[in-house]
């Protein structure tokens, strides 16, 4: 089964970028394609404005580009609940420094389900 991860990242993205602090508000998003455990390619997207849409329009633009995994090191309740709703499932990786440390983490079944704990209280 193909699975396409999406990685909140750091200018330039990509497997060695360190990953981004908070989802809404990233450099860029590397997305990351896993099939048998391995990965199969990897790509740069621009993030979306967040002030369009308020939180969920990141979600959307995230799912319409194909994203059915996602790995952040922290994001609000609001979105988390969108990407529920829009089938993303939302992994913790707030304790991995790059976006290749996160995925073979994730490869490895060892990044927690992201939960109501891991949310912050977003913007102000």
């Amino acid at each position: 089964m193909s699975i396409l991860i999406a990685i909140p990242s750091t200018t330039p993205g990509g497997l060695e970028a360190p990953l981004g602090a908070h989802f809404g508000h990233c450099d860029v998003y590397t997305m990351v394609s896993v099939e048998n455990d391995e990965i199969t390619a990897v790509k740069v997207i621009p993030p979306m404005p967040h002030q369009q849409g308020g939180c969920m329009a990141p979600v959307q633009y995230l799912a319409d580009n194909g994203a059915n995994k996602l790995i952040a090191g922290g994001m609000g309740f609001r979105p988390l609940m969108g990407f529920n709703q829009v089938g993303v499932d939302v992994f913790f990786g707030g304790d991995h420094q790059t976006v290749g440390e996160a995925v073979k983490a994730f490869i490895a079944g060892q990044l927690p389900q992201f939960s109501q704990e891991h949310t912050c209280g977003g913007g102000a």
